[in-house]
């Protein structure tokens, strides 16, 4: 269930538990089953939203499956401020300040919220901090997208901006270099060594990278197959590329 503008439920332990660590002031209320003896992690969650001074509610279990439109909810929802997304000037005055945490991630288009939390949670297990989104036409946080990504969500900065093309311009203007995993390319992503200030960019589910945003690319570079089902859903193939490029850093 989505709540309204200004709210979301989140369900699931490990998305709640970690909002209430990294974000307890945006949390408005935990709903939980009441259990005579709940597991581990209901109960650290509880009590945490007491430590917090959030309230805590015990509901019948119909009550969660509503709230969760269908979700594994194990047992927690909670009321939470809607996402806030950061800007594209946002993204600049925050790599200015940030030196060593170059990367950007950026989603030309995605649509799968499971495909989106998969790609986060790997995003901020690499260390990426920085993932762009367009306003249009792609999914955004959506409490799906958070229990996906495991609450990986909280740990990173998403910026949603209305026009990629001139983002990417104005981020090559600032000296990264642009490369764009694509299925079709010639070159294997692992012959390539690559710069710090890169901007990784990621198509949609069955289309790729659309025309206009390809063709801004530095270089296209592909994943090398072998078996006779030649395509990877985006969330894998981001997954590849990314641990490619941390294996790369280990090694400067």
């Amino acid at each position: 269930m989505e709540g309204n503008e200004k709210t979301r439920f989140y369900f699931g332990v490990n998305p709640v538990a970690e909002k209430l660590r990294s974000s307890p002031k945006e949390v408005f209320e935990v709903m939980m089953i009441r259990s005579g003896q709940p597991r581990a992690a209901l109960r650290a969650i509880h009590d945490e939203a007491r430590r917090q001074g959030i309230p805590i509610r015990y509901v019948e279990p119909g009550v969660l499956d509503r709230l969760a439109d269908g979700g594994k909810h194990q047992g927690v929802v909670a009321k939470v401020a809607s996402y806030a997304y950061r800007s594209f000037s946002d993204l600049l005055q925050d790599l200015s300040s940030t030196p060593g945490h170059d990367m950007v991630l950026l989603l030309d288009g995605l649509t799968d919220p499971r495909n989106f939390g998969a790609l986060l949670r790997t995003a901020e297990a690499v260390g990426v901090r920085h993932v762009v989104i367009p306003k249009d036409r792609s999914v955004g946080v959506t409490p799906a997208v958070v229990k996906t990504s495991a609450g990986a969500v909280h740990h990173l900065r998403i910026y949603r901006v209305s026009n990629l093309r001139q983002a990417i311009l104005s981020l090559k203007q600032g000296g990264y270099w642009v490369v764009g995993l694509d299925a079709e390319a010639q070159e294997d992503l692992y012959e390539r060594i690559y710069p710090e200030k890169l901007l990784v960019v990621l198509g949609a589910e069955g289309s790729g990278i659309r025309p206009l945003i390809r063709q801004e690319c530095d270089f296209l570079v592909s994943i090398p197959m072998r078996g006779k089902i030649a395509s990877l859903n985006v969330a894998v193939a981001g997954g590849v590329f990314l641990y490619e490029l941390l294996r790369q850093e280990r090694q400067l």
